[in-house]
């Protein structure tokens, strides 16, 4: 039965790639390469270790999306990713269905898929906010344009009337005889209706 070793590189200020050949180390038991200032992507083959229990890459500057062959280290029990600039969607097949804890994935902003709260369905997973905001900035923009329009077409539809009474002394002269005769029309069908009434209570 194989031996597992471990690589503990943490907090030494590591910079650069991660090298390919670490991945050759096929009975790696505990892989630790936290607090560095390593870059570049996760090697894409890191899924040749098979036998990895724990693997710890937090806080340092890696990007790309995790690898998919990662899916195959089905002993690895213990996984740390946190703040990176990992992007895409997290894998779920395998030992990843069991990484339920979001702190495993956190201050990665481009990551998106369970357990985190972002969806691969969006374009831009890592900016829901953005994306929230921009659509309550849209929605504003429709209500001013609502708002403006129906102050312009009152506006507009308040001169057209006003304007052509002022500017057209006949049409003038008739709205206002208009007025007046509906004035009266009212007045005398107020009168009429009243009439029996005041006879009912004897005024």
């Amino acid at each position: 039965m194989p031996v597992h070793s471990t690589v503990d590189l943490s907090s030494n200020d590591l910079s650069g790639k991660i090298p390919e050949k670490l991945t050759e180390l096929i009975h790696l038991g505990a892989l630790n390469l936290s607090w560095n200032k390593l870059t570049g992507n996760i090697p894409n083959n890191i899924g040749s270790l098979t036998d990895l229990e724990s693997l710890d890459l937090s806080h340092n500057h890696l990007l790309g999306p995790i690898p998919q062959s990662m899916a195959s280290m089905t002993f690895l029990s213990y996984l740390n990713l946190s703040y990176n600039n990992l992007s895409g969607q997290i894998p779920v097949a395998n030992q990843f269905g069991t990484f339920n804890d979001p702190s495993i994935y956190v201050g990665n902003p481009e990551l998106c898929g369970g357990p985190l709260p972002s969806n691969c369905s969006s374009p831009f997973p890592g900016n829901v906010e953005h994306e929230d905001a921009a659509d309550e900035d849209g929605d504003e923009t429709k209500k001013f344009w609502l708002y403006a329009s129906i102050a312009i077409g009152y506006i507009t539809g308040f001169w057209f009337v006003c304007g052509s009474l002022v500017l057209n002394r006949s049409w003038r002269h008739a709205y206002f005889n208009f007025v007046f005769d509906m004035r009266d029309k009212l007045l005398v069908l107020i009168a009429v209706n009243l009439a029996p009434a005041r006879r009912r209570l004897g005024l």
